[in-house]
């Protein structure tokens, strides 16, 4: 009983961590962390003001809408489990990706900046049209996301980034496992998640760069 305890508490803090909400933000730390030039060019003071952007946009708003709603009682848990209950906030947030995606376009910055944040659009705005018939993990659709990423990153660096890609990977399987354990998901919802955010990432990077 005790194990078991421990594991369920594992998965809920794995599935804290890990939120959908904070995908955006891991994924562009990846590519700061990952590529120093990204790095050196979010140093400069008027791409400080993007990164804010995006952290707002893409972090601050959608949690603090999930709180809002936690709050009124509109849903029933910060994973927010139920597939009704998902709904206005799926629709809110892909609003805030279109709105992220279109400022990031037009800022002079790399492709592959640009092509993460579009990806994410396209898999919110996927995802969204999904929950109407089925529920689907968005969970699993952003660790396939951060994994596409790390992998067309390498691609297109002709560098494996061994380290990264490494942490990824084992971040998607606890992340999959997580969601399983505490049976949010089926283990086709859950792998239908993944795929859906790794193949839409990696179509758009092989369209774009």
């Amino acid at each position: 009983m005790d194990e078991t305890n421990s594991l369920n508490r594992a998965a809920k803090i794995i599935s804290v961590i890990f939120h959908p909400l904070f995908m955006p933000l891991y994924g562009l730390i990846l590519l700061m962390f990952s590529i120093p030039a990204v790095y050196n060019y979010f140093l400069f003071s008027i791409n400080k003001i993007l990164l804010l952007i995006i952290l707002i946009n893409n972090t601050v708003l959608p949690l603090s809408l999930l709180v809002f709603l936690k709050m009124k009682n509109q849903i029933s848990s910060r994973e927010v489990e139920s597939r009704k209950e998902r709904m206005l906030l799926l629709f809110f947030a892909t609003i805030l990706y279109a709105i992220t995606s279109y400022i990031v376009i037009k800022y002079p910055v790399p492709n592959f900046i640009k092509t993460y944040f579009i990806g994410i659009f396209f898999v919110a705005s996927s995802i969204t049209v999904i929950n109407n018939w089925w529920k689907i993990s968005i969970y699993a659709a952003g660790a396939g996301m951060l994994t596409a990423l790390m992998l067309m990153l390498s691609l297109q660096m002709y560098h494996v980034m061994i380290l990264p890609l490494i942490a990824v990977i084992i971040a998607a399987g606890l992340i999959l496992s997580s969601r399983l354990r505490l049976n949010s998901h089926t283990p086709a919802q859950a792998w239908i998640g993944f795929l859906l955010g790794f193949i839409e990432l990696c179509i758009l990077y092989r369209m774009i760069i």
